[in-house]
């Protein structure tokens, strides 16, 4: 059986029926298992024999309306995957902390990008540094500008079709991934 990690776009914590229970419980329902949930931030990991990631994606987008009452990008990766990403130390000597904050954008399906990284845009408070497979990772200086702010600009780059996690986030869920 495969590890995997549903990452699920614009899950807001305030909403009852984004709670990890019930996240956890449509999950099981549509039969993966070992299903946990990491922080309040739409982090399901879950276990599959299946193997075809487009179909799940599919089956899970298509339940979260249908029990649940909201629609998400999903986007799904297994735990080698992340291992990979994590084991690239993309960051190296950056620090994720107050002033800084590291993140990482997973795209649903894969992208051309046009735009020679390292890039920053003129006059943002954000750095776009690298492409590791499906995914880029960034900086954003928060002393001078908001994550929200990167969130758009990534959103005109590459479309909706993309979800962010801080890289102390993907490290927290592949510790999860790997104790289990």
């Amino acid at each position: 059986m495969t590890k995997y990690v549903a990452l699920l776009r614009g899950i807001g914590p305030t909403n009852p029926n984004m709670k990890g229970n019930k996240l956890k419980a449509l999950f099981e329902e549509l039969d993966f298992s070992n299903v946990q949930t990491v922080i309040t931030s739409g982090n399901v990991i879950f276990e599959s024999h299946r193997s075809n990631t487009t179909t799940m994606t599919k089956d899970i987008e298509e339940a979260l309306p249908e029990k649940l009452g909201f629609t998400s990008t999903v986007i799904i990766r297994s735990r080698s995957q992340l291992q990979k990403l994590v084991d690239q130390d993309p960051y190296k000597e950056l620090a994720h902390d107050q002033k800084t904050y590291l993140l990482v954008t997973f795209f649903k399906e894969s992208h051309n990008i046009k735009i020679k990284l390292p890039y920053t845009p003129n006059d943002k408070p954000y750095t776009l540094l690298g492409r590791i497979d499906d995914a880029v990772y960034g900086s954003v200086d928060l002393t001078a500008g908001k994550t929200p702010d990167y969130m758009v600009w990534l959103e005109r780059q590459f479309s909706k079709d993309i979800t962010s996690r801080t890289f102390k986030t993907i490290q927290r869920i592949l510790t999860k991934m790997n104790q289990s």
